[in-house]
Parts: C-alpha cells; structure tokens; sequence
C-alpha cells in the first residue's frame, strides 16, 4: 500500500503568502458583485419597459434620414414631371449643400419649401399621399439611418410611442412613420379645402422653437411625463425640443449641437463614416464603429451610460 501513497492527495499548510491571495481574491469578488449592485441600481434599464408616460421624439432630417426629406421628395416629384428641369437643379443644389455642410441653411430650407408649395398647389393631398409612398421607396427608404432606426425600435419594443418631429411636411413625415412603424408624425402643415392644396402653409414651418412647442402640446394631449421622454436630433436648431425631456441625444451632431451636448453631459451617437465623423471631432475608430453599430446601439440604450 506504500506504493500508492502518491496517489493520496497531501495535506499542506497554507503558507502566509496563499492566505493573502486567497484572501485578496474573495475581497476582489466581493466588491465586484457589490458594484455591479450599485451600477444597476443607479443606471436602470433605458428605455423603460412598459412606462406608458414616456414617449420618444426624432428630428426627421440627417438624424433619422442621410439628408433632407423634402429634396428627396422634390427629386420624385420631378421624375413625375411636377416642375421643370431648372427647379431640379436648385433642389440638387440644396441637396449637395446640406449633405456637405451638414447642418440646414434657413434660406434654402426657406426657398425648398415655398418652391414645394407652388408645386403642389392645386394638387389633391391623397394624390400627394400615394405619390409618396413610392418616393419613400425610390429615394428614402436606403438612406434610413440603421443605427437611429435601432434607437427607435427600442423604444417601440418597451412599449413606448415614437413619433417624428420634423419641418417636412406632415403628409411626407406620416408616410416615412408609417413605414417604419413609427406611432405617428408631427410635420408642416400646408393649407387645404376640400382635399386640394392651396398653396400656402397653415401657421409656419414647423422648425426650431416650433418643433419644442409641438411636442409640448402632444405631451399634454397624450398625457405624458416629458421628464420622463427622450429626443433625437442632429441640429442645434433643435436644442429647444431637446430641452424639454429628461433623455435628450444628439445624433450625427452638427459642431454647436456637439458642443452644447458635451457641456450638459448630453448622450451622443454618430452613425456618418469615420471620414465624417473626423471632420465634426470625433475620433475616427470611434465613427466607424458607430456605422456598424445599429445593433449594438439597440443594446446600449437599454443601458443608460453618461
């Protein structure tokens, strides 16, 4: 039996040395598991599941959408022989203009909406309605930001409503929600009688303070808890919309959005190419990563991180 002896484990003292790492080693699981106690307690779950008071707002253009709905539309509405070759290359022009700059110029978002307004003058919204269904198709539909797209969707599998908020008309903005299964869209409202475009806006385009007022007004209608909502948006134009709830996001910032957001500790996502994202400052890696990111922007919302 002697010779089997190796095959008994030996008991061996503990030396000093392998108590303090054992002892180290528990300490060290210990407070692991109690910090991630207090992480959950502090950052909860984001969008909250089943919350019915809290509501989720994105600007429309360059947030949601690579560029302007409005030029998208305008380009179908040509292809539809709406206007003349000389309005496309204005509309182009714009186009080009926003893409580059990546903020919106008053004038030609100005120019791109009164010329939008003779052009359907005298047409019927159900006509303009239709139409748009098939523009999304050829010219919106590809341009959808997935990243964004995921934020919404998040917000929509928590049980909470999505609305667009955008100086698009809101015939334009009620199809792309639509088709992206969005609960409803807040947009401009251009002027009809008996279902025939007259030409003119009611009140004015819904852009900057307005867009803050519209969602102060369907909050109270739908009685919810703006503290409670969260809005997107790449434009500081939209700071005012942005201030109004309690989980503001810049998306694909213009410079003073980003500023502004980093002063307030505001959460920022960035879906343009790395490319792009060097441009507006921020780091390269960090842009591309983004533009792969839908899915993981899904994932991250659902935890609040500062």
């Amino acid at each position: 039996m002697a010779a089997l002896g190796w095959l008994t484990p030996r008991r061996r003292s503990a030396t000093a040395r392998s108590v303090l790492a054992g002892e180290a080693s528990a300490e060290a699981a210990r407070k692991s598991s109690q910090e991630a106690t207090e992480v959950s307690q502090a950052e909860p779950e984001f969008p909250v599941l089943g919350d019915e008071r809290a509501a989720a707002f994105f600007d429309l253009d360059n947030t949601v959408m690579q560029g302007a709905a409005l030029f998208h539309f305008g380009r179908g509405l040509y292809k539809r022989k709406f206007f003349e070759t000389r309005d496309l290359a204005k509309f182009a022009w714009q186009q080009a203009w926003f893409r580059l700059a990546g903020v919106e110029d008053p004038e030609h978002m100005q120019d791109a909406r009164d010329s939008a307004l003779s052009i359907v003058k005298g047409h019927r919204v159900a006509e303009l309605m239709s139409i748009g269904e098939e523009i999304y198709d050829e010219y919106m539909a590809e341009r959808i930001w997935p990243g964004t797209r995921a934020l919404a969707q998040a917000h929509l599998d928590a049980g909470q409503r999505v609305w667009l908020v955008t100086a698009a008309p809101v015939e334009i903005a009620q199809v792309i929600a639509r088709r992206l299964g969005l609960t409803g869209a807040l947009g401009t409202v251009a002027e009809s009688v008996d279902g025939v475009y007259t030409g003119k806006l009611v009140g004015e385009p819904l852009h900057g303070p307005a867009k803050a007022e519209a969602v102060r007004a369907l909050a109270a209608a739908e009685e919810l808890d703006l503290t409670r909502c969260a809005a997107y948006s790449d434009s500081h134009n939209d700071i005012p919309m942005l201030s109004l709830v309690g989980h503001p996001y810049a998306i694909n910032p213009d410079s003073k959005l980003r500023k502004h957001a980093r002063r307030l500790d505001w959460r920022l996502r960035d879906y343009r190419t790395g490319r792009k994202a060097a441009k507006v400052g921020i780091p390269a890696a960090a842009g591309v990563g983004a533009v792969a990111g839908g899915t993981a922007a899904a994932i991250a919302l659902h935890r609040r991180r500062r």
